[in-house]
């Protein structure tokens, strides 16, 4: 069960209108339930639940014995669930916002960056797995096999509380570890497409490198199709470009047909 401000306040308001009963989501959207307005909470069934004590903004918290707590954890960094107008929600890194959700829910995002990397009856490299949008998007897109890799033990953690993230699927394999790290025992031609969707230049350079662009070609069938998420970073700070700087360098690396999509970068591997 989770609960966000606008959900509480939603049922403070019907509880002070007297109306018995409301219908409320207690999953971020994804379904709705009827429950009991009372003056500390409402009644689900038989329950009788409390609010948290303190219900603050951009916040989810998950039921845990005993009450309420924040889904956030500490690491290396604070990740913490966020909750968006759309359902799905986003995620936060010490603050930073890693998934679009002002203007578009993040995973329809998703869906429409997959929809990029012609997806349809080939096996799918996922290199940051996040929430798991890209694999669903890939998922409904007809992809046959996904493999998935996220290095972070917190946003594992997130995906097991966000019922927006994929459930077990056979097609999905999610592995745990830095795509970095598996990438010399991938086979050369594995894959049909590569979703890569990396944390800002400024925090994962890594994943920006000359060195990983020749990987991608050596994993890409012919013809194969690479989405890069770029972003818009040092626009506002500085003359740098980086989408220009990431164009060159996956044409040094074997790529052709390089185009521009919003915030991404489209490539063919020749």
């Amino acid at each position: 069960m989770l609960l966000t401000r606008e959900v509480v306040d939603f049922i403070r308001r019907a509880n002070w209108k007297e109306r018995t009963e409301v219908r409320v989501s207690l999953d971020l959207g994804r379904t709705l339930t009827t429950v009991s307005p009372t003056n500390e909470g409402f009644q689900l069934g038989a329950q009788d639940i409390h609010f948290p004590e303190r219900v603050r903004d951009r916040t989810i918290y998950q039921q845990v014995e005993g009450g309420w707590e924040p889904v956030s954890r500490y690491g290396t960094a604070l990740y913490k669930l966020v909750p968006t107008a759309w359902g799905p929600p986003t995620f936060e890194i010490d603050g930073i916002k890693m998934l679009v959700s002002k203007q578009v829910s993040p995973l329809e995002d998703a869906r429409t960056k997959v929809k990029l990397a012609k997806v349809a009856g080939v096996d799918v490299l996922d290199t940051c797995g996040g929430l798991g949008y890209f694999a669903i998007a890939a998922l409904e897109q007809g992809a046959r096999q996904i493999r998935s890799f996220e290095k972070s033990d917190e946003v594992r953690w997130l995906r097991t509380i966000n019922p927006w993230s994929p459930p077990a699927d056979p097609r999905l394999a999610l592995i745990a570890g830095s795509v970095l790290d598996h990438l010399p025992q991938l086979p050369d031609r594995s894959f049909g497409a590569i979703l890569h969707d990396p944390p800002r230049f400024g925090i994962a350079g890594e994943l920006y490198s000359a060195e990983l662009y020749r990987t991608f070609a050596r994993l890409l069938a012919p013809r194969g199709h690479l989405f890069h998420y770029v972003g818009t970073p040092n626009l506002l700070t500085s003359a740098r470009d980086v989408s220009n700087e990431i164009s060159k360098r996956l044409t040094a690396a074997g790529f052709r047909q390089l185009r521009r999509e919003g915030d991404s970068l489209v490539a063919q591997c020749r």
